[in-house]
């Protein structure tokens, strides 16, 4: 990966409740990303003095994480987003992609979709692996009523991959 200088002028929609404390905020799937691709990104992005949170870098024991991924996504300037063939199966994952898209329109947070070893389309659509995904998640909200968590993830899926990014 080549070495390039970031710098960013980031316009805010309404005052931002956290300090920003990260430059970029990683999302992934851990099994697919995590010890090849992720892992290249973080080291190259804090080679250039490019603060970023990754999960299994910032979290510490006894940290909850549902709430301090809501905090590092908050205080995090840029959002990168790798989806990857297993990303829509971590509800994790689709949880954190709805927050750094409320974030986004919140506080005008810069988002970045990686399309890793994945076509766009197949995000945007949700078919191939992504409707295997759907086909599981699906099954457990139907019998509590909660398909509008399942509509809520679909929208931000198809929203994040309409994003200008990387494939």
């Amino acid at each position: 990966m080549a070495s390039s200088s970031l710098s960013l002028v980031i316009p805010l929609k309404e005052k931002h409740e956290f300090q920003e404390k990260y430059h970029v905020f990683l999302s992934f799937r851990g099994e697919d990303t995590r010890n090849i691709f992720a892992s290249y990104l973080y080291e190259a992005l804090c080679a250039n003095q490019i603060l970023t949170f990754m999960d299994d870098h910032e979290l510490e024991r006894g940290d909850e994480i549902s709430p301090t991924l809501r905090k590092a996504i908050q205080e995090s300037k840029i959002s990168i987003i790798i989806f990857s063939k297993n990303y829509a199966s971590s509800t994790w994952c689709l949880d954190e992609l709805v927050h750094i898209l409320e974030c986004k329109k919140k506080f005008g947070q810069t988002v970045v979709p990686i399309f890793y070893g994945i076509d766009p389309s197949v995000v945007r659509k949700q078919n191939g692996s992504y409707e295997v995904a759907f086909a599981q998640l699906e099954q457990p909200f139907k019998a509590k009523d909660g398909m509008e968590k399942v509509k809520q993830w679909r929208a931000a899926l198809t929203e994040a991959s309409n994003l200008c990014g990387l494939d």
